[in-house]
């Protein structure tokens, strides 16, 4: 799950990024209004957590841009501003949550697990597909009941693939969620193949049905064959 940090507070922000990444996430992070505008204008995210005071602008404006763009981001408020004013205008312009300054990081992270609970899988605690079976709180995939071990990338790789059942993921797509805006940087993509060679084998092996399927000239989709 990919996150986006827009947070002027260098040391909040790193704080945040770091703890985070050590619960699994990728994230990114920016720092000024600028920033988080063309970052979210060209990236996508499962979730962006959004500072309104930013040094060059409001981050209420990046949350009414990013409803416009009709972008499937959840978005969580992160204010020192506790104010009952922001709060409403944000959760009416379309913000998932808010969570007021100062908090604990596990809190953080509780509310970021809901609204993509909410979101991606209707709430659900546990994500079924068939014989599959996630618990995004343990981290712990299942197939017909017997756990099996995934590197992250993999286990990123199956949740994406979850949350975007019957659509096709351009090969670029799944690049960029695995690697985050560094992909742009990359001279191949050609890494994904190994994720997705190896998730499906895992998958395969444990008596899980296959279905990743290639679509050629253009990417991969999750369905039942």
């Amino acid at each position: 799950m990919k996150i986006l940090i827009i947070e002027d507070e260098p040391v909040l922000g790193q704080s945040i990024s770091t703890y985070l990444q050590g619960e699994g996430y990728l994230c990114e992070q920016a720092s000024d209004f600028a920033e988080a505008w063309q970052k979210s204008g060209v990236y996508e995210y499962d979730c962006i957590l959004v500072d309104i005071g930013l040094p060059d602008g409001n981050g209420l404006d990046i949350i009414r841009k990013l409803k416009e763009e009709h972008k499937k981001a959840g978005i969580i408020i992160v204010s020192a501003k506790d104010s009952i004013d922001d709060k409403i205008i944000g959760l009416e312009i379309g913000s998932d949550d808010y969570l007021a300054k100062p908090f604990h990081l596990a809190e953080l992270n509780a509310r970021i697990k809901a609204v993509l609970r909410r979101r991606q899988f209707d709430g659900e605690r546990l994500i079924e597909y068939r014989e599959i079976q996630v618990d995004p709180q343990e981290k712990e995939v299942k197939v017909d009941g017997q756990s099996i071990r995934l590197t992250r990338s993999e286990y990123v790789l199956l949740l994406y693939f979850l949350a975007n059942q019957n659509r096709v993921l351009t090969k670029e797509s799944v690049a960029e969620h695995l690697s985050g805006d560094s992909a742009d940087l990359l001279d191949t993509i050609d890494f994904i193949y190994s994720h997705i060679k190896n998730l499906r084998k895992k998958l395969l092996d444990a008596g899980a049905q296959d279905y990743i399927q290639s679509v050629y000239g253009m990417g991969y989709k999750w369905a039942a064959r």
